[in-house]
Parts: structure tokens; sequence; C-alpha cells
């Protein structure tokens, strides 16, 4: 199957998309419900990928390692350490995990 024309309406789309919300940002206004609404929708969007590639690997469980350095890498975020602090120190965790046979 041909995929071009799929690909080029994608690409249309999202320009279309990015050019009308700087345009429409003062003319459009939203009521307090609805942007409550679109933050908390963005934040559990966020904890369902951040679960689902935690916690999978292909279909399968990932093991207690990787949720174990996911865990040290959000308290460390939420401590507000610096980015690569919170990278060094969950990879480290979690090879260290994997290193003493922790799946």
């Amino acid at each position: 199957m041909n995929l071009t024309v799929p690909l080029i309406a994608l690409v249309i789309g999202t320009f279309a998309l990015r050019i009308a919300g700087p345009a429409l940002r003062t003319r459009v206004t939203l009521s307090p419900r609805i942007d409550t609404l679109t933050t908390t929708a963005v934040a559990v969007i966020f904890v369902a990928i951040v679960a689902t590639s935690t916690l999978l690997t292909e279909k399968n469980f990932a093991g207690f390692a990787l949720p174990v350095g996911v865990a040290v890498a959000g308290i460390l975020a939420w401590r507000q350490a610096p980015f690569v602090v919170i990278v060094i120190a969950a990879a480290a965790t979690t090879a260290t995990l994997r290193w003493f046979g922790v799946p």
C-alpha cells in the first residue's frame, strides 16, 4: 500500500494545527472547567505513557529493576535534582539491580 497520501495528509494536518493554535489563542477563550480538564488529561496521559513504558517490555512484564529505577528518577525529580543526576541515578539503580539478578 502506498503511504504517500496518508503521510501528506498528516503533514498538512499537523501544520494546520500548529498554525491554528497561535492564530486562535487570542480569539478563543476556554472556561476554567475546560482548562482544568485539559490540564488533568495531559497529566493522566503522561502517567499512562510512563506506566506502560516502565512496566511492559513488548507484551511481557519488564521486571522489578526498571520500575525501581523510574521510581528513583521520580523521587529525584520531585526533589528538583539536576537532570543529569536524575538520569545517571535511575540508570545506575536499574543496572545495579540487574547486576544482582533482580529481573
